[in-house]
């Protein structure tokens, strides 16, 4: 009776892994690439247009991933995801060591630098989705907030230390971090192939209609997800720059920086999912009704505020309601539909983040270019909308 427990332990912690490793290269992409993208003469613009291409691609990618991962098994997906982003980071970074040294042009830089982001996004949209269909098929439905909480609790595990190792890193060469975390991708890889169960191919039914979109059971949280997620990639795309230019640094110094208070962020959001959500016993759309006012008072600060220290506590706050917010929004996910549909629904909830990762990029450093406090204003006026949409459509979304 104890060999399908310790079989989920086993499968629950190469997971966890998988997920702390993704966790540390995303986080250490933020912290270094406004300073890269600076360094070979790109514009605030261009550098929010390479992560905003690719977080479109994942938009794109997930669900088809979140559907394959309902045939092809969801560890097969997850493999591919995370070789993949391992193989694309690589080649992402050799571009940019190109750059540096001066054998491209800005503008042939940014062409190849979004050719390999999109390339290697293609790949990694595979992790979120079969990781969380895998947590799913593995937890019950009252287990269900648990579970995507120990995934969110190991993804902020890996952005505490990717902002912590990358900074020192940094001083090594700003590229430096982004090899360590293929490093960590490549062993999460390795323990998915050696020692994450295969789960037992569920009885054949019929076949189930592809679960869209415009689902009435998950349309009003795909419109939370991607408003949700676009004020947060609002700050993490332009923080570096305000950073920078407030307090007159230098690449180096900017990606030291930044990966302290992204460090400081995971930390808060590790906290709440560790030590509070698992006290919990609500339904998710309360976590996230809950969640937007808090990272309200986030956008606020950081529009209003002056100085490091004003700037680092805004963070935390973010930090604090992404730490109730995420679990929150994969879980009520998950639990508007059937257990069949539990790859397809982790596949559209993965892409909305990446559709809001799309907008926020690219709109926030447009607004920062007109005046440095603006993306965090548009922000806090598009969460006031957005805590108005969950009030009155969120409670549907549950059964």
């Amino acid at each position: 009776m104890k060999k399908p427990h310790n079989t989920n332990v086993l499968a629950k912690r190469t997971l966890l892994f998988a997920s702390a490793s993704m966790g540390f290269a995303q986080t250490v992409l933020f912290a270094i690439l406004a300073p890269l993208g600076r360094e070979i003469g790109l514009l605030e613009v261009q550098i929010g247009a390479i992560i905003s291409c690719s977080s479109l691609t994942l938009f794109l990618a997930s669900p088809m991933w979140g559907r394959v991962s309902d045939t092809w098994g969801r560890r097969n997906v997850l493999l591919i995801g995370l070789f993949g982003y391992s193989l694309g980071t690589i080649v992402f970074a050799g571009v940019f060591q190109m750059a540096l040294l001066a054998y491209f042009f800005p503008t042939t830089a940014l062409v190849l630098l979004i050719i390999t982001r999109v390339a290697n996004a293609t790949a990694m949209a595979a992790v979120t989705p079969s990781t969380n269909a895998y947590m799913a098929d593995i937890t019950t439905v009252q287990d269900r907030i648990k579970g995507m909480g120990a995934v969110g609790a190991a993804f902020n595990i890996g952005s505490i230390l990717g902002p912590a190792i990358g900074g020192l890193l940094a001083s090594l060469s700003l590229l430096t971090p982004l090899y360590f975390s293929v490093l960590l991708t490549l062993i999460a890889g390795t323990l998915t192939l050696y020692t994450l169960p295969k789960l037992p191919k569920a009885a054949k039914k019929e076949v189930q209609p592809k679960l869209k979109y415009t689902d009435p059971r998950i349309l009003p949280l795909v419109i939370t997800g991607v408003f949700l997620f676009m004020g947060y990639a609002i700050v993490h795309q332009t923080i570096a720059f305000r950073f920078q230019d407030q307090l007159g640094l230098n690449g180096v110094e900017t990606a030291k920086i930044v990966g302290i208070s992204l460090m400081f962020s995971a930390a808060a959001a590790l906290f709440v999912q560790l030590l509070i959500i698992p006290r919990l016993s609500v339904k998710p759309h309360t976590l996230l009704s809950i969640a937007i006012p808090i990272m309200m008072v986030a956008f606020g600060f950081m529009a209003l505020g002056q100085g490091q220290s004003l700037y680092m506590l805004s963070m935390c706050i973010l930090g604090l309601g992404m730490g109730l917010a995420g679990p929150g929004f994969m879980a009520g996910a998950s639990v508007a539909v059937s257990s069949q549909e539990q790859g397809a629904a982790a596949g559209i909830a993965g892409a909305c983040p990446a559709l809001g990762f799309t907008v926020g990029p690219i709109l926030g450093t447009y607004l920062y270019s007109l005046n440095g406090a603006l993306p965090y204003a548009f922000a806090f006026v598009s969460y006031i909308l957005l805590f108005l949409f969950t009030l009155r459509f969120g409670n549907n979304n549950e059964r």
